[in-house]
């Protein structure tokens, strides 16, 4: 039995970091009823590099796994009462509104909790539901600018460096994901519901912990250095360097160490805590030109005979490919009705009694609508009146 099971959460999010947390719920086996517009959530319109599937876009095949879909009208008050017999039914309730938006749609917390009082109210904004900057558009770059973290990498008179992936979106779904879990697990001790708030403002600022302390209380400046060092508050060397014949990751190793490797006199002089910082694109330019000397796969044996940490510099089908990730299984590979063969990323948490598991792929829009309907209690009279009157999308009527 799968360790969620028996756990409804209601998805009425959009994009990644909502549609994410709930995912990650659903792999854990709870009943996810993604509650979709009738014209289908926006991802499904929004392709992520142009990758389009046959009847679902590949971005949002990637973000709803495990869900089941009703698509239904919010803005019409028959819709409004479908979703309020959903909430009597459900445990957590997750939404990525702008603020004032779900009080608008009368699906805010304290209507919500009227109807259900043990209800996990999840809401999720860009920076908070209240303040300055509540109404700002929420979207991940524009986070990773304000975090301060693109000036933490890169070199000095260059423009800021921006993550290769979505990382505030994946952060803020964590965030969600774990304050929806802790929520549950209050309820479970005190039978208490409650509202937990989670902002990408927050989440990217906290995940910050150690740079930022080290700003704050160690008061060291955020400087960029003339190479390109792979962060301002790790000593050199540290980043991306070519070889022969690709590029490999050098982390910080001992000085002293490292230049009876290359045999360089200057860096077995050098102290790694005392010059580490203020000589960084000295070490930098020193380490760079002795790795051009081997391939990569010599320099990996030779550092790795000698402890000192370093690796690979991957693309996606290096990464797909690697035994490691054959070994963990950390990809998982099914079937989809409409879009085939699909392999993507797959559960990063392991249980030893209660594992993850693909019960179905992301949903047609509205494709269980009638199913959705039929266990809250609507007849099938009142279902047709529904479906005819476009308050409820049902994808069996295509």
């Amino acid at each position: 039995m799968s360790i969620l099971k028996g756990i409804r959460v209601l998805d009425c999010s959009i994009a990644m970091a909502g549609p994410f947390a709930a995912q990650r719920m659903g792999d854990m086996g709870a009943d996810v009823i993604k509650v979709e517009p009738v014209t289908g959530e926006w991802q499904r319109h929004a392709s992520a590099g142009g990758a389009r599937g046959n009847r679902i876009n590949v971005s949002f095949l990637s973000l709803n796994r495990n869900k089941r879909s009703l698509s239904v009208d919010l803005k019409t008050d028959e819709g409004r009462a479908v979703l309020l017999e959903a909430v009597k039914t459900a445990d957590v309730f997750l939404q990525n509104y702008r603020p004032g938006v779900a009080k608008r749609l009368g699906v805010d917390y304290e209507t919500l909790a009227s109807v259900n009082p043990r209800l996990i109210y999840v809401s999720m904004s860009g920076y908070g539901e209240d303040g300055p900057y509540a109404m700002r558009p929420g979207q991940d770059l524009i986070l990773q600018g304000m975090s301060g973290a693109m000036k933490s990498t890169g070199r000095a008179g260059e423009p800021p460096t921006a993550a290769g992936q979505y990382l505030v979106d994946a952060i803020t779904a964590y965030s969600a994901f774990e304050g929806a879990l802790a929520a549950l697990f209050h309820r479970e001790r005190t039978g208490e519901g409650q509202k937990v708030e989670v902002n990408m403002l927050d989440a990217i600022t906290t995940l910050q912990m150690q740079e930022l302390t080290v700003f704050t209380k160690g008061g060291i400046a955020q400087t960029r250095s003339q190479e390109p060092h792979a962060h301002v508050y790790i000593r050199a060397p540290y980043g991306a360097f070519q070889t022969a014949d690709g590029y490999i990751i050098l982390a910080f190793p001992p000085l002293d160490q490292l230049g009876r490797i290359f045999g360089n006199q200057r860096l077995q002089e050098l102290d790694a805590e005392q010059h580490g910082f203020s000589h960084r694109d000295e070490i930098f330019r020193i380490t760079r030109e002795a790795l051009l000397a081997r391939p990569s796969a010599e320099w990996l044996d030779i550092f790795d005979k000698a402890g000192i940490w370093a690796g690979p510099v991957y693309g996606y089908q290096d990464l797909v490919d690697d035994p490691q990730i054959a070994h963990n299984r950390t990809f998982v590979e099914y079937d989809h009705p409409t879009e085939g063969h699909v392999k993507a990323p797959g559960f990063p948490i392991r249980f030893s009694r209660t594992p993850c598991e693909v019960r179905r792929g992301a949903p047609l829009n509205g494709e269980h609508s009638r199913e959705i309907l039929a266990e809250l209690g609507f007849d099938e009279a009142r279902i047709a009146q529904l479906t005819r009157a476009g308050i409820v999308h049902d994808e069996a009527d295509r």
